[in-house]
Order: structure tokens, then sequence, then C-alpha cells
């Protein structure tokens, strides 16, 4: 029977229709006045907001609470309480107080600090973030919190983020007013990131434990069939994938994620998730939520799902885009060009700061999307380069020509779409077309960032287009501010052309994917940042802290804190990888190959002894072979082992981070090649692991 979906979405979430109902008046307006300006909320407040959360979580089933936060592994943490308080006469009442509701107490130094905690100084603080809204799951209410340590300083993902969004909201109303739009009074990002993961038989999964311990497959001969043919993107779904997306809509809608768009991506086994956009904040929770729930989801069906950015070698791997853009309170959207373009001031500004940041802070926001995971997938199958550009298309990029040639654009005219079939109705067509090279692209009235990894959160790119953005319309304002009215229009045609001739060269309509880009991209003085920890170190550079410290979203600490944690990060993945590979060719690959050689030498034997004319050419190639692959296997199991332990002795992190990309991934590299073409030669029946064959294909 059909769900009532109106009613199923958000019936787990303490929303605005909830706290109108549950709260008193005046406590309803105090908390929006603080949702939506950011105005401190006193304790009395949140005590009566405490007593309606409890009644309504207890009603739907709720008997613990838990302050939900994101922490520096990547991933969300929670403690839970129960509601229980002993009343003295050997019952219990259901309390929780506005003191529970906005301050907790979790271990601060067992989570990653980079140097900010050492294990002695172990206090730290959760605080309610209540411009995100609190849910229940798993009969747990959760409630959205910020991570900081004893003496303030930001230990997760949601405050840096949260300040960011502060801060692009004072400089973008200052430029607003400065431009005559005095009836915007805040400014938000919003943001809908699509979701990119594999499903793949869960009873097949418990036999990889590369796929267990690491998220990816470490090696495996590829399949006959991978996505040539072109037929699994957006192919009719097949049944148990279907009812998965189904449950998996149900119960991302019980929590308020607006999921909306779902469909096969182009490798088998790939899929993708679109939601539609919310502000910032909200979205960068919504999309923890998302990965959790479909992991679960996934159980239930059982399947897995694989969230890593590169599980398959030789098909696509799993990002996620970032659809990014700036509204005003009033319902404007910053980055809607309208249908002149040319002509509207306001979008020119904004699309200029907007691609200033971009250049000036490139490096950042390829730090934003760096990882191990990731590393694999940028360059190629449809993931963008490393290098950093923007795709604005034709339309807006001849009229920056204009601007910086002072030359006269016309109007555009509509186009309409003609295919040659009458009976198709028309419609007008796009001024511009997409790039899917393009890792930062204008799509109409948002960007999209594509470099991102399907298992990252969007904290960090989110938290780096805000504060780059409000950087350049700080920079903006300050060229304007004693600007007169009069003089306004011509003030701003100057200061845009002058935007346009220095920050041009990050913009790129061409192919990504060519060595003539990367030839050209390192002419216009573009980075081309390959792998993490070559990206890593301009996290700390000189610019890229002032940057954070001016608008207050790091402290100096807190940036090399985070420096030191993606460091350390990055050689632990690989380590762990290093020596998941080490173990599964030595207890299983490798007994595998010499079982076989063994067995084929001795059939060959049985037939010599049988038929002594027989020839055994064909066998005694076939173990010769497969002998000299499994001694060139253990050799360099050996030199993988010494390399790992040399890597892992380092104490300089990123001499640590160096060494494992230098030394110990292109050893396991050459030990992929070595055990894929083995695998071709020996049946599957006797592999110790399953295939990539019936990994992607046995659903």
């Amino acid at each position: 029977m059909p769900k009532d979906i109106p009613t199923l979405y958000g019936s787990l979430v303490f929303n605005d229709k909830v706290m109108r109902n549950k709260l008193p008046k005046d406590v309803y307006e105090a908390l929006r006045k603080t949702t939506e300006n950011g105005t401190h909320l006193e304790l009395d407040i949140a005590n009566s907001v405490a007593v309606a959360m409890k009644e309504w979580a207890v009603e739907n089933g709720a008997t613990h609470f838990t302050h939900w936060f994101q922490p520096m592994t990547g991933f969300t943490a929670e403690k839970h309480d129960s509601f229980i308080s002993p009343d003295g006469n050997g019952e219990i009442i259901m309390e929780f107080s506005g003191k529970e509701l906005i301050k907790g107490e979790p271990d601060a130094s067992s989570f990653p600090s980079g140097g900010l905690r050492a294990t002695f100084e172990a206090r730290g603080y959760t605080n309610w973030d209540p411009t995100s809204p609190a849910f229940i799951k798993d009969r747990t209410l959760c409630i959205p919190t910020a991570f900081c340590s004893f003496s303030g300083e930001a230990l997760d993902k949601k405050t840096p983020l949260l300040r960011s969004m502060e801060t692009l909201n004072k400089e973008a109303v200052k430029m607003l007013h400065l431009l005559g739009n005095k009836e915007v009074t805040s400014v938000n990002t919003t943001v809908g990131p699509e979701q990119e993961y594999f499903l793949i038989p869960k009873d097949l999964y418990k036999k990889r434990r590369d796929l267990i311990f690491t998220g990816r497959t470490l090696f495996g001969a590829q399949a006959p069939k991978g996505q040539e043919m072109e037929d699994h993107y957006f192919g009719a779904l097949k049944p148990t994938v279907a009812s998965y997306m189904h449950d998996l809509d149900d119960e991302l809608w019980k929590l308020g994620i607006p999921s909306k768009t779902k469909h096969n991506e182009v490798a088998p086994a790939q899929h993708e998730l679109a939601p539609i956009f919310d502000t910032t904040n909200v979205a960068v929770d919504h999309n923890q939520l998302v990965m959790e729930v479909m992991k679960k989801t996934a159980e239930k069906h059982n399947l897995v799902c694989l969230l890593h950015e590169k599980p398959f070698d030789g098909i696509n791997g799993s990002g996620k885009h970032n659809n990014w853009s700036i509204s005003t309170n009033t319902g404007i959207n910053l980055l809607d060009p309208s249908k002149t373009p040319a002509e509207n001031t306001q979008f020119l500004v904004f699309l200029m700061a907007v691609i200033k940041a971009v250049d000036d802070y490139a490096d950042l926001m390829r730090v934003a999307a760096a990882g191990a995971g990731n590393d694999h997938r940028l360059g190629g199958n449809e993931a963008p380069p490393a290098i950093v550009s923007i795709f604005i298309g034709d339309e807006l990029e001849a009229i920056l020509t204009s601007i910086e040639e002072d030359s006269y654009f016309g109007k555009a005219h509509p186009v309409q779409l003609e295919t040659g079939a009458h009976v198709l109705p028309h419609f007008i067509k796009d001024t511009t077309d997409r790039n899917r090279t393009s890792p930062f692209a204008f799509t109409g009235n948002k960007f999209e960032f594509r470099m991102l990894g399907s298992s990252a959160s969007v904290a960090n790119p989110n938290m780096v287009l805000n504060t780059a953005v409000a950087e350049s319309l700080s920079q903006f304002y300050d060229e304007l501010k004693d600007t007169t009215p009069e003089e306004m229009e011509h003030a701003v045609h100057e200061l845009l052309k002058r935007a346009i001739k220095k920050h041009k060269k990050v913009i790129f309509n061409g192919n990504g994917y060519t060595e003539e880009w990367v030839k050209e991209a390192k002419e216009r003085g573009l980075y081309n940042l390959v792998s993490t920890p070559e990206a890593l170190p301009h996290f700390i550079a000189n610019k890229n802290v002032d940057l954070f410290t001016k608008h207050g979203v790091f402290t100096k600490g807190e940036i090399f804190s985070r420096y030191e944690v993606l460091l350390e990060n990055y050689a632990k993945t690989i380590a762990i990888e290093s020596k998941t590979m080490q173990e599964m060719l030595v207890k299983d690959f490798l007994p595998a190959v010499n079982n076989y050689s063994a067995s084929i030498a001795k059939n060959a034997a049985e037939k010599k002894a049988l038929i002594p004319n027989l020839s055994t050419a064909s066998e005694e190639t076939l173990v010769k072979s497969l002998t000299e692959a499994s001694n060139a296997l253990s050799f360099k199991i050996e030199e993988l082992k010494e390399v790992t332990i040399e890597a892992e002795s380092v104490k300089d992190i990123q001499k640590r981070a160096d060494l494992f990309h230098e030394k110990v991934l292109p050893i396991m590299n050459e030990l992929k090649e070595v055990a894929n073409k083995i695998e071709t030669e020996i049946p599957d029946m006797l592999l110790p692991y399953p295939t990539y064959g019936q990994l992607l294909f046995y659903i």
C-alpha cells in the first residue's frame, strides 16, 4: 500500500511544525530569532525547549538522547544517555533539562586533535546547534552539536563551517547594501550534495578482506564486461536495487532529508542519490546521515553499500557533487543570472567574487577534496582532474570578455532545440552546454564542485568556499566603499574589469582530460596537486593561514592541527591497505596459486606416466609461469613489508605521508599487476575471494 509521504516526511524530526505546536509562543519566537539571526539563546528558553523536545521524543518511542557531532575522524560520534531519573521511591521519571540540551562532555583526548589536546587534557564540550533540527534515530533523540576542547578550540567540522557561514553572511550583506539592495538582512549559502555509491552482495563482501578493512579492492582482474557498453547509466533498476532505493527514500524522508533523485550511475553496480538543496549547515548534517542510512538500509537487503572513492579499478569511481549557491532572506538567488545577465550588476559582482575566490584559493579547494581514496579517482572516468579550474559556459565568458574589452554585448536570444522529429514538443535550450570534466562548473544558478570524494564530509569544501568568497567580497567592498552613488555604476564596471583581467586564467571551458590542458594549465600558473601529501602543505601556507584567521574561521593552532590530522589519516590509510594486501597475498592468494600449480604439475605427471609420449608442454608452461609469478610476488611482499615498517617509523608526519605515497603505493601497484595477471590463469572456483565479475554483476 502506498505510504502517505507528506505525513511520513519529517515524522522523526523536531522541526518547525513540531516546535510551533509544542513550544509556548514566546519560546518559539526566541528560538526562531536565534536560528534566523544568530542571537544568543538564554538557559530558560533552552529549558522550555528541552521539556518539549523530550515529550515529543518519548511520544515517538525514544528512550535515550545523544549529542550527535562530527569530530575530525570524518564520521559522526554519539554517546547515549537515557531520559530516566530515579524518583527515590523505587520508580523513575523521564527528565531532560536545558543544561543537558545545550552541553555535553565527551572525552576530547580520544578523538583526533592534531596536538590541540594531550591525553591528560581530556575535557571537551559538545554544544547544541539550534540551526540544525534534532531527530530520532534508533529510538534515540539525536541533537546536532558542535564539539570543542576545554580551552575553546574547534575539534569538529561543524564549528568552522558555522563560522564561515557567519563571515560570508556579514560580507555579502555589506556588499548588497553598498549596491543599493538594503532590504536584505541576511545571506545564506545553500548546498545539494549528490551522493554516488556502489551496492554489492553482502555474502560476497564478507569474503574480501580488502573491502572489509579498506573499503576498496586492493587487487582484482577486470571482468570481461565493465562499463564499455554504456548500458548501466540511467538503466532500468534491478528489483533488489529498486527495493533498496524505495526503503532508503522512506528512511531519509522520515528524517526530513529531501531525497529527490535516484538512478543507476555509469559503472556496473554504481548508483546515485541527489537531494533538494538546503541551508549549508543542515545539508552537511543531512549528508552525514545519508551515508549512515545508506549502509544500514543495505544491510536489510543483504547488500553492502560501498562509499569508497575507488572500490574497483578500471571503472568509474564515486564522487560527491557539491551544488553550491548563495541566497538572501528575501528569496533571491545571487547566482541566478536572470534573462539579461550582462545587465545584472548584482549577479556579475557575486559571480566575479566566486571566480576570484577560486583563483586565489584553488590550492585550498584541492586540499578540501584531498584524501587517499580520492587520489585514485581524480583525473579519469568522469572525475575531474586535480587541476582546479572553472567552467562558466560560452555566454558568461562572452559577457566577461565584453566587460574586459569595454565592448557591447548584445542580448542573447532564446534558441529552440531542433530535434528533427516534429511530433516532439518544442522547448528552449539552455544557453550553454555542460562540462563533466570541470572540477568547478557553473550550472545555471549554482556552482557544482565535482572534485569531492564520495566518502568525505562536505563540511570542509563548503567552509573553504564560504570563507574564500567572503574574502573576495570584503576586498570588493573596500575598493567601492568610498564611491558615491552617482559614480557607483562606473566604479563597479572598472572593478569587474580589473578582476576579470587578473583572474580569467582560472576559467576553462574545454576538455579537462587532455594532456594539452595539463600543459596549458601549467603555463597559466594553475596548481596541479596530484596527490594528498603534495596538496596538504598548502593548508598551512601563509596566505591561507591569513585568510582563515582574518575571518575568525580558524585559529592558527586549529589550522595546523587539521593539517596534522589529515596527514595522519592519509598515512594510516595507506598503512592499513599495505598490511591488508600483505595478509591477503600471504594467507590466501599465494597458497591458492601454489596449490593450483601443484595440481597442474601432478596431473601432468600422471598423464605422462599413462602415456609416455604425450606432450605436457602446455601444463609445464603454465606451471612455470605460475611459479615465476609466485616467486615474484613473494619477493615483492617482503619489499612491501620492509618499506611499510620504514614509513611507519618516520616521526615527521609530512615525511611519513610522502614516504607512503612515493615508496609504499608504487610497490602495492606492482603487486596488484602481478596478482591480477595470475588471477586470469586460475579458475574462479579456486580463487580465495570473489572476482570483479561476481561483485559487480551478481545482484
